[in-house]
């Protein structure tokens, strides 16, 4: 801007700071404008951006205090399981994402022909050898979300049951 100005405006020390005001405003403006792909992509996003990203797929639950690459990886895990929630291969991939390990999944689906379908066969046991970064209680709080309702399900960590969705049901 204060090279576009007639040579007359150069001189006065006020008219060019004023000037200067909107042209510092201007180029930040434009800086931002050309990162706006960025703001977006969980690989650079600022940290709280990464946080109001997840809650677009449902993930309200990303700690602010986690370290930066954790939050991350919860939100690019999140957006590639989102497509097979409720399947056995989704909760495998959710379980290893978040325990930060490897997991087993077990359950009793199968393809019968109508009116054949055995009784009990919508339960679902998981197994990892730990929960990773997240406290068991809380870790069993996001796993609720990944599991059908109707499916009894099991957690164990290591050769611990943490969690019974039927225990629970009883209580």
């Amino acid at each position: 801007m204060l090279n576009q100005l007639p040579v007359g405006m150069l001189d006065s020390d006020f008219f060019v700071r004023f000037v200067s005001l909107f042209q510092q405003l201007g180029s930040s403006l434009l800086e931002d404008a050309d990162n706006i792909e960025n703001a977006v992509d969980p690989s650079v996003a600022p940290e709280p951006m990464v946080r109001w990203l997840a809650s677009w797929i449902g993930v309200e639950a990303i700690d602010p205090l986690l370290a930066p690459d954790v939050q991350r990886t919860i939100l690019r895990g999140a957006a590639s399981t989102i497509s097979r929630r409720g399947t056995r291969a989704g909760l495998l991939e959710f379980l290893q994402l978040t325990s930060g390990g490897p997991a087993e999944v077990v359950d009793g689906g199968g393809v019968w022909r109508e009116g054949e379908a055995p009784a009990g066969t919508a339960t679902v046991t998981m197994k990892v050898d730990s929960t990773g970064w997240l406290p068991e209680r809380d870790f069993v709080e996001l796993l609720r979300d990944e599991i059908p309702a109707h499916v009894r399900a099991e957690l164990w960590v290591g050769d611990r049951q943490v969690w019974s969705s039927v225990v629970e049901a009883g209580r």
